[in-house]
């Protein structure tokens, strides 16, 4: 299957590939990158183009390695942009903005975009199969987008999934399999079972095509902000392709005239946990030290990052930063994000909150300076990092009387506010 519009290539020795499912370079072992030939799609990726388009992220097909003949029919994406005034003035920020892909369809999570570009090439290679290794939202997407269209998938976790994950995951009818071990060991499973089997796995020999998808995320923000690009990005990091891919897209849209130009920074949020990247950007690195993964965090959690190194040099690159917070924190980021915009997301967005937070005390990120958070996921899914923290009040009669005695020993202010606008006598 050719294209004269995109090509696999290597990152390093700069090999062409062609298009098949294949992740690394036969010479050098370096992984491959989706390479566009940007000047045949001048002409029909315009903004014109692009509005008159689905609202999803097939209004940037031009872009995305989508195989010839291919219909999309899932509206994925085209999640919203919030202004997020109320977090921006607890943490001091003028210009902070939410890229919410918690409301991801069809799984609540912004790997239903990278998922939805795999499986239309796993179609148009002909697998009949297809799986992932998973800390958890890719196993729910690749399970539900497997369904709709009709192919089996196989599906490897780690055995200390969080239980509403398993269960999103199993819903859809996939085979899912525990593994005694962390996402590391899982990944390297999966690595040896796409050998074997002909089998299509998203994040190996497809991942290529699967990591184009993350782009559509920088295409989003740039349309939302008016066709212009932010100041700086935060992005929870886990394998680091996201961090990248949303500079890969920025850098398009400006090579094709879309936005002007901009040096926007990128920052990386990790679990102190697992923070191999974050490590390595603080010590100036372009190499990963893996880590053993021991955070609530578990979508992030992992120890050796495939595109760790290229992520760390990219954050350096760009003027950026990365930070690492506690599981403490993570669950305060969780409950500051839902209090203040009315947003629930799932410990990665803990993450990507409190980190927020901490550049702005830090002093690295401006508060007039227009920046965009990512929430990749949705708290739903990780409703077990908050055990304990909303125990469950006593239950009061049916009567005004007993609700009035109660509401004065629970929230005195509340009558206050009533007392005030002479609502309680």
């Amino acid at each position: 299957m050719g294209s004269t519009v995109y090509e696999l290539r290597c990152n390093e020795c700069g090999k062409s590939f062609g298009n098949r499912p294949l992740s690394a370079c036969d010479e050098c072992l370096a992984p491959l990158e989706v390479q566009y030939d940007l000047e045949s799609v001048r002409g029909r990726f315009t903004r014109e183009t692009v509005a008159a388009g689905p609202m999803n992220i097939w209004r940037y097909k031009e872009l995305l390695p989508i195989p010839e003949g291919f219909l999309p029919d899932l509206p994925v994406g085209f999640t919203p942009l919030l202004r997020a005034k109320n977090l921006g003035k607890k943490v001091g920020a003028d210009n902070l903005y939410i890229k919410n892909d918690a409301v991801c369809f069809p799984t609540l999570s912004f790997k239903d975009r990278v998922v939805s570009v795999a499986l239309a090439n796993a179609q148009a290679f002909g697998f009949k199969t297809v799986g992932c290794s998973s800390t958890g939202n890719l196993a729910n997407s690749v399970a539900a987008q497997a369904a709709r269209l009709g192919i089996r998938a196989c599906i490897l976790v780690p055995s200390d999934l969080e239980p509403a994950k398993i269960l999103n995951t199993l819903v859809y009818g996939a085979r899912l399999v525990r593994i005694d071990g962390n996402y590391d060991h899982v990944n390297r499973l999966c690595t040896l079972i796409a050998d074997e089997y002909n089998w299509g796995f998203v994040n190996v020999n497809l991942r290529p095509y699967y990591a184009e998808g993350s782009k559509t995320i920088g295409y989003e923000i740039a349309e939302q902000l008016g066709w212009k690009l932010p100041d700086n990005v935060v992005v929870p990091m886990a394998g680091g392709s996201m961090i990248r891919k949303i500079r890969k897209a920025f850098r398009e849209l400006v090579a094709l005239g879309l936005v002007e130009h901009k040096d926007v920074r990128f920052f990386g949020a990790q679990a102190t946990g697992c923070s191999p990247i974050s490590h390595s950007v603080k010590q100036g690195w372009d190499y990963i030290e893996p880590q053993r993964p021991n955070t609530i965090a578990r979508s992030l959690a992992i120890g050796n990052p495939a595109d760790g190194p290229l992520a760390s040099k990219m954050i350096q690159e760009t003027g950026g930063w990365a930070e690492d917070v506690s599981d403490v924190e993570i669950v305060s980021g969780i409950q500051e994000l839902a209090e203040c915009e009315g947003v629930f997301t799932e410990t990665a967005g803990g993450v990507t909150t409190a980190v927020t937070a901490r550049l702005y005390s830090q002093g690295r990120i401006s508060r007039d300076q227009v920046t965009v958070s990512i929430i990749s996921g949705n708290g739903l899914k990780t409703t077990d990092a908050l055990e304990g923290q909303y125990p469950a009040e006593r239950a009061v009669k049916p009567k005004l009387a007993a609700f009035d005695e109660y509401i004065r020993e629970v929230d005195a202010s509340l009558v206050s506010e009533l007392e005030l606008a002479g609502g309680v006598q």
